[in-house]
């Protein structure tokens, strides 16, 4: 208190049972949980069908899980007494909606505590379970339906909505049957610089349709406010885009860029291997020696590093290697300007040089090449529009990848999904508002 004096010990304020309408009564502990005895505070003898006052006929005790009080479980029995009505002869229960929901075994406080343990302290659900005191599965279904009620069906969820990140994930390691989901991100935070990026929504499969079709549900106003797509090479997130939201910019994010050059160099450099030497790359092999070395960008390499490259490169035998790690680097360099328009202008050249008379010795340029002559203008959009990379997405994608650790894989692709909102939502400042 203010004045530094204590008021007389509350058992109902200290359990925040008063704010569901009830009252304890009394409390037994037992060795693993703690146990209270508790009333309804408000009457209830008012006949729902004639209202007549109804004549108390008994209780009947209800056994719920409430939160836990210092990671002990709090089971609470509540008595709650029955009515009858002499002229139309209807029978009830007080009402006790405020605490629980009609055959609910976790209180409304129970369902925010979980709520909070998965979301913010991103505990497991068995945790969480063993915590209120109640089985898996009952702790899966309340607070999964919950979540999704309170937090993943708000309408207001993708309002504001205005740049898209777009990827596919591996929701289970499974040798048959579906193993892929498609990931909808929410970057618009991360370009406007006001918080982290979210995840809007999980799609089984990762083809095209399946990302068309998603696209295809959202309203044509909400569709119109869109302005750029992240994504990865796939081409069907590029063609599902292109039908969709015609008036989107796509842009290819530069990681995978950076991946597709990087592919190109270490097929160059096997193929040189295999040529030269008849085999595979061996410790003492110089190709594979330098093979972490040539993905290092060059203004990062040790003076150690650089003289391992120039006896690599010194000679005729790895130049096909040398002019394909010099296309690589030239893109890294491109990225990594802070200058945006000299940036692009560094990415436009290897683009323009790799269109045409690359020698037919060079064939993985030759790939590369004709896969950056169809998707040029996607790679070049990032240079225009800072804050659209796919980097957010593979940050959700990892907290995805640690979701499924935790929770030792899932089965239900349903439950995956509503487990991953609640994880990467965003919904950390609707529980904790002072998270923001």
């Amino acid at each position: 208190m203010p004045d530094g004096t204590f008021a007389r010990p509350d058992l109902t304020t200290f359990t925040r049972l008063d704010e569901h309408g009830l009252r304890v009564t009394g409390q037994r502990l037992e060795p693993d949980r703690t146990v209270l005895a508790c009333t309804i505070v408000a009457e209830d003898p008012w006949c729902r069908r004639c209202g007549a006052q109804g004549v108390p006929r008994g209780s009947v005790v209800r056994q719920l899980a409430h939160e836990p009080s210092g990671w002990r479980p709090t089971i609470l029995q509540v008595r709650v007494r029955r009515y009858r009505c002499d002229g139309c002869g209807h029978v009830w229960r007080q009402d006790m909606s405020a605490a629980a929901a009609p055959r609910a075994k976790l209180t409304r406080g129970a369902l925010r505590w979980a709520l909070e343990a998965l979301v913010v302290a991103h505990l497991s659900m068995a945790r969480t379970a063993q915590a209120l005191g109640v089985a898996w599965h009952t702790a899966n279904t309340a607070v999964l339906a919950e979540g999704a009620q309170l937090l993943i069906s708000d309408p207001h969820r993708f309002d504001d909505v205005h740049v898209l990140g777009v990827d596919e994930h591996v929701w289970r390691h499974a040798r048959t049957g579906g193993k892929y989901v498609t990931v909808i991100i929410d970057l618009t935070p991360v370009r406007a610089g006001t918080g982290p990026a979210r995840l809007l929504d999980v799609v089984e499969g990762r083809s095209k349709q399946a990302f068309k079709t998603w696209l295809a549900k959202r309203p044509l106003p909400w569709r119109d406010r869109l302005e750029v797509v992240a994504m990865d090479g796939f081409t069907g997130f590029k063609t599902a885009t292109t039908e969709e939201l015609p008036e989107a910019v796509a842009v290819m994010d530069p990681f995978h860029v950076i991946r597709l050059a990087g592919d190109a160099l270490d097929r160059c450099r096997r193929r040189v291997q295999q040529d030269m030497h008849g085999h595979r790359g061996r410790k003492n092999d110089p190709l594979y020696h330098a093979r972490r070395t040539l993905h290092t960008g060059a203004d990062l390499l040790t003076e150690r590093q650089r003289q391992r490259l120039t006896a690599l490169f010194d000679g005729e035998d790895h130049v096909q290697v040398e002019a394909t790690w010099g296309i690589y680097q030239g893109m890294i360099g491109a990225y990594r300007d802070p200058d945006r328009a000299r940036g692009k202008q560094q990415m436009t050249a290897p683009i323009d040089s790799l269109r045409q008379g690359v020698p037919a010795a060079l064939i993985e340029l030759r790939t590369l090449g004709r896969t950056l002559k169809k998707r040029a203008a996607d790679v070049l959009a990032y240079f225009e529009r800072p804050g659209t990379s796919n980097g957010p997405t593979e940050a959700i994608n990892g907290r995805l990848e640690h979701l499924r650790g935790t929770a030792l894989g899932f089965r239900n692709i349903a439950n995956y999904i509503t487990r991953s909102l609640l994880e990467a939502g965003g919904f950390r400042p609707v529980l904790h508002p002072h998270l923001r």
